[in-house]
């Protein structure tokens, strides 16, 4: 049985049996990792306050051939999530970003690139930046490192930059320019182009200093939406408790996961 250290970030920490939680993690240097805490329920546990999603951690495991679950042995608080934690919006960006990580992160692969994107997106929330900034930051990033959703530069059928003009197709899946992407397409404006262009070459404290309107964030985060969905044939389930939730708090009608 082998023993690791690490480095992780937090991303569910759900109950197991009567005194246990299973935790799901993920580290710098082998991705995530999902372990029981023994006795994590009990009022006296060593991991007292220490499970909380989100958190950053030096965790202990131990890991056995065979096993899907490793053994977490100690976990030390590095970082509480104070600032996702407050109110019902921040609790409920956390779940999404939470979630996110968890689906597009892969068990036992080295992910410091990942890991590093998680924790400055916590760390400027924590500093109080813009969450809407912060939110769609961190999901147009983890779509791309995913592979999903490439720098845009030209149209990946023509050739054409996309800056003369781009649309998402109707399926979600690519980034064209707007002769190449067909009906049905959502056109992209030249500011959400300038964000995703932006965010290749600035950190979230740079954009921070001229943040784009509200409403280019609000496209971006309609674009990455689409393309998240097509990737995973269905929306995560944190985006839509967080879309009924607001909906019903605002009074406004529920916005629909396909749209």
């Amino acid at each position: 049985m082998a023993l690791h250290q690490d480095e992780a970030i937090l991303l569910a920490v759900t109950d197991l049996q009567e005194a246990d939680r299973i935790v799901e993690f993920l580290t710098r240097r082998e991705g995530k990792r999902r372990g029981v805490a023994r006795g994590a329920k009990r009022r006296f546990s060593r991991f007292a306050g220490e499970l909380q999603p989100l958190a950053k951690a030096r965790i202990g495991w131990f890991e056995k051939e065979g096993r899907d679950l490793v053994r977490i042995s100690s976990v030390e608080l590095l970082r509480a999530p104070k600032g996702l934690t407050g109110d019902l919006e921040a609790i409920l960006l956390g779940s999404c970003l939470a979630e996110q990580m968890a689906t597009f992160a892969q068990e036992g692969e080295p992910a410091e690139t990942l890991f590093r994107l998680l924790d400055s997106t916590v760390e400027a929330l924590e500093r109080r930046i813009d969450r809407a900034l912060a939110a769609r930051y961190f999901e147009a990033w983890l779509l791309r490192l995913a592979g999903l959703f490439p720098a845009p530069a030209e149209c990946p059928r023509c050739g054409r930059p996309l800056r003369e003009g781009a649309a998402l197709e109707a399926s979600g899946e690519n980034l064209l320019c707007a002769g190449c992407a067909g009906p049905g397409a959502l056109p992209v404006s030249a500011g959400a182009l300038s964000f995703l262009e932006r965010i290749s070459r600035e950190n979230l404290a740079r954009l921070s200093e001229r943040p784009p309107a509200p409403a280019t964030l609000a496209e971006v985060g309609e674009i990455a939406g689409r393309i998240r969905r097509h990737f995973l044939g269905h929306e995560l389930k944190s985006y839509v408790v967080a879309s009924q939730t607001l909906a019903r708090l605002s009074g406004q009608p529920e916005r629909r996961e396909g749209r």
